[in-house]
């Protein structure tokens, strides 16, 4: 029997439909459950060929689990060793050798001093940064977010460089990207699931929570294969099995605003019950996929085209 497993926090729409999906299919050898785990032993396999990973980015433990987890066979759904390494910087700087259209983006040094470090830990960076200069590339208005997370935690829209520093001192030891503003006529929010299937949803999120994915504009086809090429792009270099994109058109020009999302919302509640119907088969058809060619002690991870072709140039040195 291949156990595919989804390991959650506190949603439970996705993952008891997503669970129910897989079994309703009745593929021979292949039933879908809860993560279940009583001990971690260094080196020893689970018993599941898939696990859907919703929950890890928030408890250090589960990360420690699916890395052994990938290390012993497990297809981890996203791979657990590049998601510990990504962040949202980083992804802006490979979209611009890409050819996707992101915001100009700065990262700033934490306000309060890391805990365990002191001045003299700081030699290398100039006291004052060039402010100047940065206020000059981004320009204002501007948003200010963590490098890393998300959930729209610590976001801030500033209107000046007073602005900034006052919103900036109430950062602590956040370090923070300081990024264009991009006036958009639409908006869309993208799942892609399997590097191969996309969805490209209108949203708004200057909406509140539960009304951003009702939005009163849609795309052409000719946008909406653009789009559907960039999320496939994106995907492809970062190497997510299960991920949304968002795009912001300005002009006319999708500009990729936030495509660091492998636990993103897929709460019926939220997305709407056509796209969480959507979510739910491709998911459950994408894991059955994974869980038929699990190899048991056979590498099954995803690794972005970055990271492979990076591997590729040490190997022909």
């Amino acid at each position: 029997m291949k156990k595919i497993g989804i390991l959650f926090g506190q949603e439970r729409t996705f993952p008891q439909a997503f669970i129910e999906r897989v079994n309703s299919k009745d593929v021979d050898g292949i039933k879908a459950e809860p993560v279940r785990i009583d001990k971690v032993m260094q080196g020893e396999p689970t018993d599941y060929s898939v696990i859907i990973d919703r929950i890890s980015q928030d408890v250090p433990f589960y990360r420690a689990f699916l890395k052994n987890a990938a290390l012993t066979g497990t297809a981890v759904i996203n791979n657990p060793f590049w998601w510990s390494a990504d962040e949202k910087f980083f992804n802006n700087c490979l979209a611009t050798k890409i050819n996707v259209p992101v915001p100009k983006t700065v990262i700033l040094p934490s306000r309060d001093l890391p805990t365990d470090t002191t001045d003299n830990s700081f030699s290398n960076l100039a006291y004052p940064l060039d402010w100047d200069g940065i206020f000059d590339y981004v320009g204002f208005p501007a948003y200010m977010k963590p490098f890393a997370g998300g959930g729209w935690k610590n976001v801030y829209k500033l209107n000046s460089m007073a602005d900034f520093f006052d919103k900036h001192a109430e950062t602590g030891q956040l370090v923070m990207l300081l990024q264009e503003e991009i006036v958009f006529e639409e908006y869309y929010r993208c799942y892609c699931i399997g590097g191969k299937h996309v969805r490209i949803m209108p949203y708004e999120p200057r909406n509140p929570h539960h009304l951003r994915y009702v939005a009163g504009f849609k795309p052409s086809p000719e946008k909406l294969k653009e789009m559907e090429v960039i999320v496939l792009r994106i995907n492809k270099y970062l190497g997510y099995d299960f991920n949304t994109v968002e795009l912001a058109l300005r002009d006319g020009v999708p500009y990729a605003i936030d495509f660091c999302n492998p636990a993103p919302d897929a709460d019926r509640n939220s997305v709407g019950e056509e796209n969480f119907a959507w979510v739910v088969e491709t998911a459950a058809n994408y894991a059955i996929e994974k869980a038929q060619s699990y190899q048991e002690g056979k590498d099954s991870l995803t690794w972005g085209e970055y990271v492979r072709t990076s591997a590729n140039k040490e190997n022909l040195i």
